[in-house]
């Protein structure tokens, strides 16, 4: 007959983790969904960002978001002073007319003062560094919208499908 002993694995001797380095962003691909001023440049400054790291950049505006890349509404993006849950003033109060208008302009120059460019001039200096600018064909479709409604500075209009193609190994960001 024979005995089998089992031995007790060591437990003194731990092996050191195994770490990856993490790898560095080589590829950023950010949807911008939204039209309010206030929403306009969070794409844009983390796109900029990433160009002037070197960084690819592509950024893709779809339903509202098309407004930011829109020639005729470009300019007049504007601050929501209803409905914005971070507004420091009562709903009731944000809803009183004249207020988009007062908290627009006070963004703006405070933009200013931190020597950020207005967004058409952003979306100049974001096409001017390479980054990619694609209008979505879906939404384009569902507000009537042309390619001759977008500023120059577009590089295409794409379907959901294709972004994703021209993503592919990107981080992905959606604002």
């Amino acid at each position: 007959m024979t005995t089998t002993t089992l031995e007790r694995p060591d437990t003194h001797a731990t092996a050191a983790p195994q770490t990856k380095a993490p790898q560095p962003i080589e590829h950023v691909s950010i949807i911008c969904s939204k039209s309010t001023l206030d929403m306009a440049y969070p794409g844009l400054i983390l796109a900029n960002a990433a160009r002037m790291s070197g960084i690819d950049a592509t950024l893709f505006f779809t339903f509202w978001g098309l407004d930011i890349i829109t020639e005729n509404k470009i300019d007049e993006l504007h601050v929501a002073t209803v409905g914005n849950p971070s507004m420091p003033i009562p709903t009731m109060v944000g809803g009183l007319p004249g207020m988009e208008s007062i908290a627009s302009r006070k963004m703006k120059k405070d933009l200013e003062k931190l020597d950020i460019p207005p967004v058409r001039e952003m979306i100049e200096i974001l096409h001017d560094s390479g980054a990619k600018i694609y209008a979505c064909q879906m939404a384009m479709d569902m507000f009537g919208l042309g390619r001759e409604d977008l500023v120059p500075q577009v590089d295409g209009v794409l379907s959901a499908m294709d972004f994703y193609d021209k993503s592919a190994g990107a981080q992905l960001l959606f604002i």
